[in-house]
């Protein structure tokens, strides 16, 4: 991080501070005069890379309200300059200081601007000068009023006040300064000398200083006169607290919080300003936390704005490799998690093919390899799946018989034939048991769902009615047909035929062995299924 030094610029003299951290240490003092400017130029030439902050602390300070239209970017830029030259002969330090923007009903949006500069603006250029031809950076040109508004800040968050209008008091080296914050903006500065007082005489001379800055800007409308009362933070030297607390009550007008100087620096973070005034608050916060307004120019800030863009650059960098670091950590361990992997089922493996050549090395010596074997199992197992047995196709016709108690089973025959062959008579000898089947030998190449699905099971069942009058035809066929839909309630099953006990057909006669006559005999029918293999 670089250092900063600050120049804190009065009438009385020039003090050159460095700050690190917090701490202030005074570095050296200038007269103004050329002798001091080349003593600081050359203090500046020793120090090139560090960042130089001036704080001016001067009497001769211009403040006007301004009114611009509401614009952005280059245009809002263009309108600026324009009336800061025409309010000011010397814009080298010039800021517009913005608050806020105001709209009325009918209108045009408009912004507030208040307008800054020193009467006097000619006694910095030998210093700005010593700061270019030192090849150093100026980071800006403030005014302790600029810096007010965030000492204002922390006091007021510190001590509880809630006011949107606030008086900053503070004893400076400069003297008396009293700068007005609305709304977190300045708005009025103004410094009076102090002289040697005691702390009685200065605690008068601030409260008569400070009820004369309220009536001067209630004539200029800033508040209104009826208003709450204003608070006023008053910051006194060390150890005067007391004298102040009883010379300043509150009133209608104002009320007066008092911090004495060592607890305001406390409170801001200053670690260490040894025999400095109350200006160590407005030169800490101008190098933590400077304003972003300021006096100087973007051509006495070149070299400041090339190292910002450098450090910017910087970071882009460093957080670009900071995600290529990432990313390839991402990838190393992602590479390093398949190599591990890999290493796993690498071993997994080596394992499973010690444990095959176990396991085959207890197998008896055959004439044909390992694989041969496995192909003729493989075989074996697709045969055997698409082997035919009756066991299933009985299982289901038994279950349909069971629901039809008035059927006598005659004759059950099953066999297996390829499909679409025309029907045979099943001639079954009851006294010779029926092997299970099996498909014709299959064509070479034929294998597969598509070679099984060629042949079928036929099963023909045979039997006749019982309970049933050998007239009552309707009757008859109604229960054969609802036998038949019962056997084809497994979508797996297909009717081929069904022989009833007489012709029903349109093209015949009803025939059969239905008669005039009694023969004692029971209607017969008979019914064929068919099964595909592998079903």
């Amino acid at each position: 991080m670089s250092e900063r030094r600050l120049l804190y610029f009065t009438a009385n003299g020039h003090q050159l501070y460095v700050w690190n951290g917090g701490r202030l240490d005074l570095e050296g003092v200038f007269t103004d005069s050329e002798d001091g400017v080349a003593e600081f130029r050359k203090i500046a030439k020793r120090h090139p890379k560090s960042l130089y902050y001036i704080v001016a602390d001067l009497a001769g300070e211009d403040f006007h309200d301004e009114l611009i239209p509401a614009l952005r970017g280059g245009d809002r830029q263009a309108v600026i300059e324009r009336r800061l030259a025409q309010r000011y002969k010397d814009t080298r330090l010039a800021a517009a200081v913005s608050l806020g923007t105001i709209a009325v009903a009918g209108e045009r949006k408009n912004e507030r601007l208040l307008l800054t500069s020193f009467t006097n603006a000619q006694q910095f250029s030998p210093w700005l000068d010593a700061v270019t031809e030192a090849g150093a950076k100026l980071a800006g040109v403030y005014s302790v009023p600029l810096v007010a508004s965030a000492v204002a800040t922390r006091l007021a968050a510190n001590m509880g006040v809630k006011s949107n209008r606030v008086f900053v008091v503070s004893m400076n080296s400069a003297g008396l300064r009293q700068s007005f914050i609305e709304d977190g903006k300045l708005r009025f500065a103004r410094l009076e000398r102090t002289g040697d007082m005691d702390a009685g005489a200065l605690a008068a001379f601030v409260r008569s200083e400070t009820l004369r800055l309220v009536q001067y800007l209630s004539s200029l409308r800033m508040f209104p006169r009826d208003g709450p009362p204003i608070t006023a933070l008053v910051i006194t030297p060390a150890g005067q607290r007391e004298v102040f607390e009883q010379s300043l009550p509150s009133d209608a007008r104002l009320t007066f919080r008092i911090i004495d100087l060592p607890e305001a620096a406390r409170v801001s973070g200053i670690k260490g300003a040894d025999k400095i005034g109350a200006e160590q608050l407005y030169l800490h916060f101008a190098a933590k936390r400077p304003p972003e307004e300021q006096f100087a120019q973007s051509e006495d800030r070149k070299g400041y704005l090339i190292w910002q863009l450098q450090r910017a650059v910087a970071a882009t960098g460093a957080l670009g490799l900071a995600a290529c670091v990432l990313f390839a950590g991402y990838r190393w361990f992602e590479i390093y998690s398949l190599n591990s992997r890999a290493d796993l089922l690498q071993s997994e493996a080596r394992s499973a093919e010690q444990e095959y050549n176990r396991v085959t090395a207890t197998f008896p010596v055959t004439l044909t390899s390992t694989d041969n074997l496995k192909a003729t199992v493989n075989e074996f197992r697709t045969i055997a799946a698409r082997s035919a047995e009756p066991g299933p196709a009985f299982v289901h016709i038994s279950k349909a018989l069971e629901q039809f108690p008035q059927f006598e089973l005659d004759q059950l025959a099953w066999r297996v034939d390829r499909a679409g062959q025309p029907e045979k008579k099943i001639e079954v000898d009851p006294s010779v048991a029926i092997p299970a089947g099996k498909p014709p030998a299959q064509a070479p190449g034929a294998s597969g769902a598509g070679a099984s699905s060629e042949f079928v099971q036929l099963m023909e069942i045979s039997g006749h009615v019982n309970a049933t009058q050998r007239s009552d035809y309707r009757s008859i066929t109604a229960q054969v047909q609802k036998f038949a839909e019962v056997l084809q309630a497994n979508r797996t099953y297909e009717l081929v035929r069904t022989q009833l006990p007489f012709d029903t057909t349109s093209a015949g006669t009803l025939s059969g062995d239905m008669g005039t006559t009694e023969t004692g005999e029971n209607p017969r029918f008979s019914v064929i299924l068919s099964r595909r293999l592998g079903k």
